[in-house]
């Protein structure tokens, strides 16, 4: 397995990490996306480990803190310093007025009921889920330095963040001397190519290690979509467990024939190729992948330790580019003012 260095820091992380967010499925929205308990959990993070898979990322608000529970007692026996945690907070876990957000009341409960969760004593990346634009960033900041000095947190990231929600986090940090953010789990494929507008420039420049999740963008990407055939009816996006625009068939199928036949030229699983093609992205630490069952985790494991060619990846390029909003549009119209990634 390929470590990468995450963003401005000294810990490497494994190109591939293994969600959680399938485990419990205690209300219709998880439901959706997996039921996995304690038994089966333990023999997906068995079959990681092996593969050299070693984090495992997860939130409080996952089945409302039943995935941090399971991964808990299904990592119950393994050597803690052998393994990463990444958890999140933010988003609402109860009714309360001081129930949700990155408040420091909110965030030292949050930080506490996950450690009990997962029966361990510290967390090694701990994720603002999104942007709190109620708290001042100062006071997010200065509890999240409190909880690394405190030893109950190693690092922090962000995730579905703003770029000048986290250039503006980077600056408070910067200027009290507290740490930074190293991370930025954002949601980023083939067919979701919006991070490269401003949030990949930003993470360039700034030295910040994107984390992927839905890399294969809700299943969409996962080889059942396919031109001329029936949408379908059992998977997450159709259960409701997924939120988002409407889908552009259009594009996806677009998206996906490009895939069929670099796939073939691989001998990959459309899939497979979905994945390679994100770990060719700058910026790109470590993707997220899930899986339902140890069949298809085997499959996604395969993903890695091959690359694909620059003109590949260009057909890839090609039939999933989307038109940039403003001012994006404009900038690239100037890129020796605004210099754009370098894919190739």
């Amino acid at each position: 397995m390929e470590y990468r260095q995450l963003g401005a820091s000294g810990l490497n992380v494994p190109v591939l990490s293994f969600g959680t967010a399938t485990f419990g499925g205690t209300n219709e929205f998880f439901k959706a996306w997996g039921t996995t308990q304690v038994a089966e959990a333990k023999q997906l993070i068995e079959l990681c480990m092996e593969a050299g898979v070693n984090l495992f990322d997860t939130a409080n608000i996952y089945s409302r803190g039943v995935a941090e529970e399971i991964l808990g007692k299904a990592i119950e026996g393994l050597e803690r310093d052998k393994i990463l945690i990444s958890t999140k907070a933010t988003f609402s876990m109860g009714d309360g007025a001081n129930e949700f957000g990155s408040g420091r009341l909110h965030l030292v409960k949050q930080v506490e009921d996950s450690l009990k969760r997962l029966n361990t004593d510290y967390i090694d990346i701990y994720h603002m889920h999104g942007f709190d634009a109620n708290t001042p960033v100062e006071e997010t900041l200065k509890t999240l330095d409190n909880l690394i000095q405190s030893g109950k947190v190693r690092y922090i990231a962000c995730s579905n963040f703003s770029g000048w929600h986290l250039m503006k986090s980077l600056s408070a940090s910067e200027r009290y001397g507290w740490s930074k953010y190293i991370g930025h789990q954002v949601l980023y494929s083939l067919f979701d190519r919006e991070f490269e507008w401003e949030l990949m420039p930003l993470a360039i420049d700034q030295n910040i290690g994107t984390m992927v999740w839905s890399p294969l963008s809700s299943g969409k990407l996962g080889g059942r979509y396919e031109r001329g055939k029936p949408i379908p009816t059992d998977n997450r996006i159709q259960q409701g467990g997924s939120h988002g625009p409407e889908i552009d068939h259009e594009r996806l199928f677009t998206i996906v024939d490009a895939l069929k036949i670099v796939a073939e030229e691989t001998e990959k699983t459309v899939p497979q190729v979905a994945l390679n093609w994100l770990l060719q992205r700058p910026t790109v630490a470590n993707i997220i992948i899930g899986a339902r069952n140890e069949e298809q985790l085997k499959q996604n494991l395969q993903a890695v330790g091959w690359n694909l060619t620059p003109a590949q990846v260009k057909r890839l390029d090609e039939a999933s580019y989307v038109y940039p909003a403003y001012p994006y549009w404009h900038q690239q119209q100037n890129p020796k003012l605004v210099p754009q990634p370098k894919f190739y």
